[in-house]
């Protein structure tokens, strides 16, 4: 999990993401603030959609590593099972390169106008670079990725 920044009305957003071990998108959220808030609510977006992952690799983030404790105690109060936060540096690499392409992509907008508008672009973007990495094969049963793509918004 990393997050990378996102210029929208002139001020810097944040954009969290979550890759797996392969390079597979797990999960994505814009935020206005980058606090323990934002993350914890990217966390419990991410579980919601995708299950409980028993070890996530973190920057050495301040507002990350609280989130995780957060959930964690709660995990526990719970009585299931925390998750292991590992904050080591080069784990954290392909999540760093993977932004590459969000940001070769948004760079040459110069920014975004609205918040909504940059939030709506934004998933647009990470759905075509889960269908270019092959992740909705499995879902939808076409062979080429304008086919998914068609599919998606059909």
């Amino acid at each position: 999990m990393d997050k990378t920044y996102i210029k929208v009305k002139g001020e810097w957003c944040y954009l969290y993401r979550a890759v797996d071990k392969e390079g597979n998108t797990i999960d994505f959220l814009l935020s206005k603030n980058r606090d323990t808030e934002a993350a914890k609510g990217f966390f419990k977006k991410a579980i919601e959609n995708n299950g409980v992952p028993l070890k996530i690799n973190i920057d050495k983030s301040g507002a990350n590593t609280a989130a995780l404790e957060e959930i964690n105690q709660e995990r526990k109060s719970a009585g299931e099972e925390p998750i292991e936060i590992r904050r080591i540096k080069y784990l954290n690499n392909p999540v760093e390169q993977d932004h590459r392409f969000i940001k070769r992509l948004t760079r040459p907008m110069l920014g975004f106008k609205s918040f909504i508008s940059a939030g709506i672009t934004l998933v647009g973007i990470e759905i075509v670079r889960m269908i270019k990495k092959g992740q909705l094969k499995s879902f939808i049963l076409c062979q080429t990725p304008i086919q998914q793509f068609r599919e998606l918004f059909a």
